[in-house]
């Protein structure tokens, strides 16, 4: 879908219901001076909307539009159904939630909905659609915000009862479920599909210390699957309405980096274009930034996106809640659009008087005026992005190199109990991830259903639960010449979360060439040491390994690292295998990040994958490329200035108009660079 700006989108979140009308136009005067173009508004103005079931008042909201429209700015309109008014939760008891802990809840909070209310499902597609009614033809309506931040579970009544209509939909009858989540464990055979309950503290999941932990994983594995799906018919019933008005405008909702709760994939398809929310904390790896931005592209295989929410300044919801440092928020912006981002859109554009979020930064500030450190940095950053124009719109980041992320492998993993609960799939996969971004080797985030045809070396941490159909690909892309790698606990489950019979890793036993006997789990204090004997110069000396390790037999994979300690030593601890015209490797412990800098090293000279500057420390480079050109990104995320060498070719830096020296550049702390292409 062609999106309706011509250039990066920079503002965020308004909320002038909060203010008294005179506070409106000296708002646009500042807005002007901080060159914003796009605001964000009626996110969370339900009850001003709508005060009563029958009663609407548009009025505020049509002086708002039009006073935008006047002052040459675009909008972002929300549909206002983040959180139900509170007539509707006296009038209509169903729209509350029943918490994990089976409590039914009272009005309050925001995401207070049940996403299976037959009264949400009702009322929230109405406000949209009168809404889109009424702004259709708005020259300043360049997308549709629907709801905001979705999360949270519900288990009351209706959610169980939809809960077991969704299970005869997925599996057909109740022998095949009793089948895949292996219910004669525990006396659990249903012979009714009445008798299947939401698993929470009330029946599955009872330990307080624990609540992950959970005696049926099929069954909790299916509870999540099921809500994200609850959620996702909310999102789909107001964006329907919405395309039946303005067929023509956009239609997301902004998501928030690796959010648990959501299959962020599975909703992907049915947004225009991604839209999330980045909060780092003070002392965030910015490759752990880096790989949000990287998974936010990968939702829809590589497409821009856009950073809808950032703070200009500090949060208020975090237990330390610093304030960015001179240039840290401009250098995070840019950061965001090294990475593909169309927008760099702040939460919020006036900061709120009072309420839990008084005080999170806002470009203006509770004085009211220009002359603060943070309105003239995000004066800078205007000017900036200003600059670029429309040439980075849409461009792509071409990636050689995948990172697979899945949603459901990570439920999975989390809901099991055992082998130790230091296995962190989020961090195991950073952590390859960051592999690729230390060297400024391109590297995308992908899914096991998206299309791997473009990647040379692709990785897949913790890929416990694995199906047919995955390892089917994973075999092509082997065959095919691709260099694979998967780690400790691979392929051991199915995606019903069965264990795979005959010997571990299951459907990826063959493709590996190995087989795992057994797993041992290591104490936070403890660790095996393993020394490479791979021919190869990156991979040489002793390396360490965390949290579990486990017993390989090779089944035709060479052995290119033992262990020299513990119950297995001498044994295999990574392997690698020619499997048709590529490479398998496996790694049997959770291994540090040395071992990573180096396998990464090795299988992209291995594959011809290249990198786009010299490494150094906390020095970032990324590329955009479309038909108006290709744009290298340099970010400085020191404290201290760096002198970076360039390949020829790159000219004037888009960011300080100035032109790149034959021997290099001096890059200062927190700063960025943007270099076009001769």
């Amino acid at each position: 879908m062609k999106m309706p700006w011509q250039s990066m989108l920079y503002g965020g979140d308004y909320n002038p219901e909060q203010w008294p009308r005179e506070v409106w136009d000296e708002d646009m005067r500042l807005f002007d001076l901080a060159h914003i173009n796009t605001a964000t508004v009626g996110v969370f103005a339900w009850s001003r909307l709508q005060p009563a079931e029958d009663q609407w008042e548009f009025g505020w909201m049509d002086d708002l539009m039009s006073l935008l429209e006047r002052r040459g700015k675009q909008v972002c309109l929300g549909t206002a159904t983040a959180a139900v008014p509170p007539w509707m939760a006296r009038q209509y008891p169903d729209v509350l939630r029943v918490d994990f802990e089976g409590r039914q809840r009272q009005f309050g909070m925001r995401h207070n909905f049940c996403p299976n209310s037959p009264s949400y499902r009702t009322f929230a597609p109405a406000i949209a659609g009168k809404l889109a009614q009424r702004y259709k033809d708005h020259p300043g309506l360049v997308l549709w915000h629907v709801s905001n931040e979705y999360g949270g579970e519900c288990y009351c009544p209706r959610c169980a009862a939809a809960f077991r209509r969704w299970l005869q939909q997925r599996y057909g009858s109740l022998a095949r479920l009793n089948e895949v989540w292996n219910t004669s464990f525990w006396s659990h055979v249903f012979y009714d599909w009445d008798e299947i309950v939401p698993p929470n503290m009330l029946s599955e999941h009872g330990n307080p210390h624990n609540p992950d932990q959970t005696a049926f994983q099929g069954l909790s594995l299916d509870y999540r699957r099921f809500m994200s799906d609850s959620l996702l018919e909310c999102y789909k019933l107001e964006r329907d309405v919405l395309k039946e008005h303005t067929p023509d405008i956009p239609v997301t909702t902004n998501f928030m980096e690796v959010y648990k709760p959501l299959d962020y994939f599975r909703w992907a398809p049915h947004l225009d274009i991604i839209t999330w929310d980045s909060y780092p904390r003070a002392g965030t790896d910015p490759a752990d930034t880096a790989f949000n931005h990287d998974l936010m592209r990968g939702l829809k295989d590589g497409q821009s996106f856009l950073l809808l929410e950032q703070t200009p300044s500090q949060t208020n919801w975090q237990a330390y809640n610093a304030l960015k440092p001179p240039g840290g928020m401009i250098l995070q912006s840019l950061q965001a659009v090294a990475h593909g981002s169309d927008a760099a859109m702040f939460f919020q554009l006036r900061r709120s008087q009072a309420g839990c979020e008084k005080f999170h930064g806002a470009v203006i500030d509770h004085v009211g005026h220009e002359n603060t450190r943070v309105f003239a940095e995000c004066q800078k950053l205007g000017q900036q992005l200003a600059g670029f124009g429309d040439a980075l719109l849409g461009s792509e980041l071409p990636a050689e190199a995948g990172v697979v992320f899945d949603w459901e492998n990570w439920w999975a993993l989390d809901y099991s109990s055992g082998p130790s609960n230091d296995i962190d799939y989020v961090t195991e996969v950073r952590r390859y991830h960051k592999g690729f971004y230390d060297h400024n080797i391109p590297v995308a985030v992908t899914s096991v259903d998206a299309d791997w045809s473009q990647y040379k070396v692709l990785v897949a941490p913790l890929l416990y639960m694995v199906s047919a159909a995955t390892a089917a690909k994973i075999r092509q892309f082997v065959a095919d010449g691709g260099i694979f790698l998967t780690t400790y606990l691979g392929g051991v489950v199915d995606e019903h979360d069965r264990v795979t019979l005959k010997g571990y890793p299951g459907e990826l036993r063959d493709v590996l060439g190995i087989w795992v006997e057994e797993l041992n789990v290591l104490l936070p204090e403890d660790e095996v040491i393993f020394t490479v004997n791979n021919p190869s110069p990156a991979l040489q000396g002793c390396h360490s390994g965390r949290i579990v390790y486990e017993r390989v037999h090779s089944e035709g994979a060479e052995p290119v690292a033992a262990y020299n300690n513990g119950m297995f030593a001498g044994t295999p601890a990574v392997t690698r295998h020619a499997f048709g015209q590529g490479q398998a490797w496996y790694v049997a412990t959770s291994v540090q990040p040395a071992f990573v800098n180096q396998w990464v090293r090795d299988a992209a000279a291995t594959a011809g994958v290249e990198a786009l500057g010299p490494k150094q420390p906390g020095v970032e480079c990324t590329l955009r490329r479309s038909d108006k050109g290709a744009f290298l990104f340099v970010l400085n995320h020191n404290e201290f200035p760096v002198r970076v060498a360039l390949d020829s070719g790159w000219s004037q830096d888009l960011v300080s108009g100035k032109t790149v020296e034959a021997e290099g550049f001096t890059l200062q702390a927190r700063q960025a660079a943007v270099f076009s292409h001769r």
